[in-house]
């Protein structure tokens, strides 16, 4: 489905797409009408600690996981006492819920586990951002930062990372449903834009760079090149399997790839029975580690920023 989607708005020419231009003047009202009554009508949530929020414009990925992953760390290597709110999406969560080595991905989203295994920091999940932010409000900290809580209004906030995948809106900037555009720039005017997938330095921005190969069963860790992975298959459930795919064909990996739609809930015989290495990611690792599969093996990224980025959090 996300395929289909991402080819009408990418491959069918634009003026094909303005056929849709009336209804995304319609959500365009909607979503208009929306912040103006979370803004100017319901009372927002003012936090004692500072709120940050990384979030994005367009549908699909555009790194702020990693990114939030990095931030956390960041500011922890500083000294700073870090909370971390994740939405929960795609899991049965409601009131806020706090992460632990028990945690389970169906009961509260691969991207919290994800944000407290490789943070290590208080991780809070819940499909309400102003009752995890309360929840948190009885300790002090630092910063609480939430992961894709951009259009959560109803919370204040002290700082806004959008992040824009780099030329990702040179092809369609349309609105919903003529693009995948969410809300327009205009609506935060006082947010900071950081690109993704940007390994210039004219602008704050970073890119994510695949590093090692760790095997899930005891944790060895081997060159993205080495031949143990010369005929993986890679099962992955991610917005933007293209661009991994492509990262890994330029080391010589032979893939055979089965894709799902992002954040799936994998069950056992979604990952096929093979003598051959099974390639995930680690977002992807956290919903199937419990399937005990010897030849699971875990694609590890690492964010580089640039020095405009680097400034940008040292101001804070």
């Amino acid at each position: 489905m996300h395929d289909t989607i991402s080819y009408i708005w990418y491959k069918i020419p634009k003026f094909i797409l303005i056929f849709l231009l009336p209804l995304s003047g319609i959500y365009f009202v909607i979503i208009s009408l929306r912040k103006y009554f979370l803004l100017n009508i319901i009372p927002r949530y003012k936090s004692q600690s500072n709120v940050l929020i990384v979030g994005n414009l367009n549908i699909g990925g555009s790194g702020k996981t990693p990114f939030t992953i990095w931030l956390v760390n960041y500011f922890k290597n500083k000294g700073k006492k870090i909370a971390v709110v994740s939405s929960g999406y795609g899991s049965k969560v409601t009131l806020p819920k706090r992460i632990n080595n028990n945690s389970i991905s169906e009961m509260v989203g691969d991207e919290a586990i994800l944000l407290y295994e490789k943070t290590l920091s208080t991780v809070i999940s819940s499909n309400n951002r102003v009752r995890s932010t309360q929840y948190l409000d009885d300790n002090k900290y630092d910063f609480i930062i939430h992961d894709d809580g951009l259009q959560h209004y109803s919370l204040d906030r002290m700082y806004e990372f959008i992040l824009i995948k780099h030329d990702s809106n040179i092809k369609n900037n349309y609105l919903l449903p003529c693009g995948p555009t969410r809300e327009p720039i205009s609506f935060h005017p006082n947010a900071q834009y950081i690109l993704s997938n940007y390994k210039d330095n004219n602008v704050p921005g970073f890119y994510s760079k695949l590093t090692k190969i760790r095997s899930g069963k005891n944790g060895d860790s081997y060159e993205l090149n080495d031949n143990k992975f010369l005929n993986a298959t890679l099962v992955t459930a991610i917005a933007d399997n293209a661009t991994l795919i492509k990262e890994l064909e330029a080391y010589n990996v032979t893939l055979k790839y089965l894709t799902f739609s992002d954040h799936h809930q994998f069950k056992e015989n979604d990952v096929p029975i093979s003598n051959e290495a099974i390639l995930v990611t680690e977002k992807d690792f956290v919903k199937i580690k419990h399937f005990n599969m010897d030849n699971i093996y875990i694609l590890e990224q690492k964010i580089f920023p640039n020095d405009k980025l680097l400034k940008l959090i040292q101001e804070l």
